[in-house]
């Protein structure tokens, strides 16, 4: 950071914390489930219209966008905050636990909400950019089926609220508070599923000989599935077949007629995403049938992979360079988990990035997860940051 450089620090949002905080725990104790956060985003609306914006509500649902347009520039920024939260019994304990019994915010959207409502107070108190800035406030993150991100695409969020880039990010536990990781290209895999039925011949425990047992079937299927990233998929690349659940019979005494498999399954580009997909089909009948069992595939797509644009993420990486030091920033490693983001950029170029939420931080999606509140002014900081330089008069955004 240069001594002429009047972009947003992280000392410009330090004294807002408690104001944050006051907002990130009216959030938490307040969760709701992907397409039900009706409340939460008129909370979201009513602040960005008493802070100057031009507010659109229910798109895609109940998706928000507000846009502020300062000066006479033509370029668009736009940044994404997701809002909904998780069906988790929370046991934090905290003060400012959900209200609400088998709803929790426990992937940290609260805080990135927070985050951005923060990085918007500030833009609009200083106006210090030239363009318009579009903040996206998405639901429905964790549905798995039409997310947010869908929904709001469908309903024309690209063409009513035209940007040259978008930018999100998600909290990382297991990293030290207030460090970023990015990465260009490939981040967050995409995630499919494949739900299975062996269907054999039931019959008496005694007498297997007169059945097809499906359960040894498909006992011999979850061996048989990890050959295919053992031995199909190209040892640089990566890829991971879990079979997350296996249900079939009732007594220990009756070989029961099907059996059902749950398969996740993990990739990091389209190449590997379809030859997995045949693979696990292909095996599946094959393997199978060797037994005299037959199978019933209902194979689904999930989200796609997160893929960052270069020209972005270098961008992205230099302001938060500038923010908090080239110590507090590092490559992220490719990440397992899935985000709807990645619909985002298969319309846009933009950056996807990870904020540090402490070493000892509760895993995602885990009853006793909480947000770390020291994030909430870097993480408004850096929103405010990228979004002035992005649409800085003198044109230094990610394309100079």
């Amino acid at each position: 950071m240069t001594q002429s450089d009047n972009f947003a620090r992280l000392a410009d949002l330090e004294p807002r914390r408690e104001a944050l905080e006051e907002i990130r725990h009216h959030l938490h104790a307040n969760p709701e489930l992907s397409f039900e956060e009706e409340k939460t985003a008129a909370f979201v609306a009513d602040k960005l219209e008493s802070w100057g914006y031009e507010v659109t509500r229910n798109v895609g649902g109940h998706g928000v966008v507000g846009c502020l347009t300062v000066g006479t520039g033509g370029r668009s920024v736009a940044i994404r905050a997701d809002m909904d939260a998780l069906p988790i019994l929370e046991k934090t304990g905290l003060p400012y636990a959900s209200k609400f019994e088998g709803k929790m915010h426990a992937c940290g959207h609260d805080g990135h909400t927070t985050m951005l409502l923060g990085a918007a107070e500030y833009l609009a108190r200083t106006k210090n950019f030239n363009g318009t800035v579009t903040l996206v406030f998405q639901p429905a993150e964790e549905a798995g089926e039409i997310s947010g991100a869908q929904a709001m695409i469908a309903d024309g969020l690209f063409e009513r609220f035209p940007c040259d880039a978008i930018f999100g990010l998600h909290n990382h536990p297991g990293a030290p508070e207030g460090t970023v990781l990015t990465r260009s290209g490939p981040i967050m895999a995409a995630a499919d599923t494949a739900y299975i039925k062996v269907i054999g011949k039931g019959g008496h425990a005694s007498r297997p000989h007169l059945t097809v047992d499906p359960v040894m079937v498909a006992c011999s299927l979850v061996m048989a599935l990890q050959t295919v990233v053992a031995r199909n998929i190209d040892p640089t690349e990566t890829a991971v077949i879990t079979v997350g659940a296996i249900h079939g019979g009732e007594a220990s005494n009756v070989i029961p007629d099907d059996v059902d498999l749950a398969v996740s399954i993990r990739s990091f580009s389209p190449v590997v995403r379809d030859l997995l997909q045949k693979r696990v089909c292909e095996l599946t009948e094959q393997h199978v049938a060797a037994y005299g069992a037959t199978a019933e595939i209902k194979y689904e797509l999930g989200y796609p992979v997160v893929v960052n644009s270069d020209a972005e993420t270098v961008f992205a990486t230099e302001v938060v360079r500038e923010l908090i030091g080239d110590d507090k920033v590092s490559t992220c490693p490719l990440i397992p988990g899935s985000e709807d983001f990645a619909y985002f950029l298969q319309h846009k170029p933009g950056s996807f990035l990870r904020l540090g939420n402490g070493v000892d931080s509760a895993v995602l999606h885990n009853p006793k997860y909480n947000f770390n509140d020291a994030n909430l002014p870097v993480g408004s900081a850096l929103w405010a940051r990228l979004a002035e330089r992005y649409l800085a008069a003198g044109g230094n955004g990610a394309d100079s």
